[in-house]
């Protein structure tokens, strides 16, 4: 029976090279998004690869909406097997001159609207009982960010609201162990990915906004995706970035934040003005921008780079054993005893 995938931000950047993908491989795959005209160029894409599919456009913030898409999903191309929850928003802008409007509407997008979506797959993953000897996994998947445990300057609402998803994916991880329900919950960390996003954020800053490289294809995201709908895991850090940056907020967060405000702040923005600065946050901005940001001739388009949470405690126990190791031989040294030099 074919496989039913639905990706959320689905028309656009790593959302649509998600959706390729998966397509690519077999899936019958439905896009949620909001700007209808780009939906329906992503929905006739994904027909172009020979599998069923539907796209509909919807507003993640809003519950209903998001169930009501899971119900004609389930009516139109069959069970849910894999969610991809990728809608994000965000403000380039000083956490103090934040709206209160601004602050909402990035929470309801990329938090909320990826907990409406956890929600409504895992009701209907879970009602069906638990999958046959051999049956494939039943998989959400988080694409979150590397700011959600390490944010950045000028993007406070958004690392907010990432930091929410993970919180939020851990607790309900628990409960369906607890429930016995045997869905996979995989929080997926990313870089710097060549999207076009930073031509579409809200920006009060009053400069074009760039993602600091190094940055990655959307594609090879997507097949990180492709692989964790068929091999699950609890937590992937994409990219060297990703397990650098855990592993600096781990080992000194203070330097962490001195590096951020050196090297992040100036480091965002690119020449001349924001092309839009009102941007896609509570409109969205119309026309089939595909799937890449202005960095494809340097985006990084490799597999392999990926770190599990096990991968990850490793590093961290590795860096923790050379930072021991080097207090124990500073304190031989001050007080001169054996070893001391």
């Amino acid at each position: 029976m074919p496989r039913v995938a639905v990706v959320t931000g689905g028309s656009a950047g790593i959302g649509r090279a998600t959706a390729e993908e998966l397509a690519a491989q077999g899936w019958s795959v439905a896009v949620l998004a909001r700007d209808p005209g780009r939906v329906a160029e992503t929905h006739a894409s994904l027909l172009r690869r020979g599998r069923p599919a539907l796209g509909l456009s919807v507003d993640v913030a809003d519950p209903a909406a998001v169930d009501a898409a899971a119900d004609r999903v389930e009516a139109e191309l069959g069970p849910i097997d894999l969610w991809v929850n990728n809608a994000m928003a965000t403000v380039v802008q000083r956490a103090t001159d934040l709206t209160a409007e601004e602050l909402r509407r990035v929470t309801e997008v990329t938090y909320l609207g990826t907990a409406h979506g956890t929600q409504a797959a895992v009701r209907r993953m879970a009602r069906r009982g638990p999958p046959a000897p051999g049956d494939p996994p039943r998989v959400v998947v988080q694409v979150v960010s590397l700011l959600a445990f390490r944010p950045m300057p000028l993007q406070a609402a958004y690392c907010a609201a990432k930091n929410a998803v993970v919180a939020f994916t851990r607790s309900l991880r628990t409960e369906l162990v607890h429930d016995g329900v045997d869905v996979d919950l995989c929080l997926l960390y990313l870089p710097g990915v060549n999207t076009p996003q930073p031509g579409w954020a809200r920006n009060g800053m009053g400069r074009a906004q760039q993602i600091p490289a190094p940055v990655y294809d959307p594609r090879a995201v997507a097949r990180a995706v492709a692989r964790l709908a068929r091999s699950p895991r609890r937590e992937v850090w994409f990219g060297t970035t990703s397990v650098l940056s855990a592993l600096g907020q781990w080992a000194n967060p203070s330097l962490m934040d001195r590096f951020m405000a050196r090297t992040a702040w100036d480091g965002q923005f690119a020449e001349g003005p924001p092309p839009d600065p009102e941007g896609n946050l509570f409109t969205p901005v119309p026309g089939d921008v595909g799937v890449d940001g202005p960095k494809t001739a340097t985006a990084i388009d490799r597999d392999g780079d990926l770190a599990t949470s096990r991968g990850r405690d490793l590093a961290v126990a590795g860096t923790a054993l050379l930072a021991a190791t080097g207090a124990v031989s500073l304190v031989r040294r001050l007080v001169g005893g054996p070893g001391a030099r």
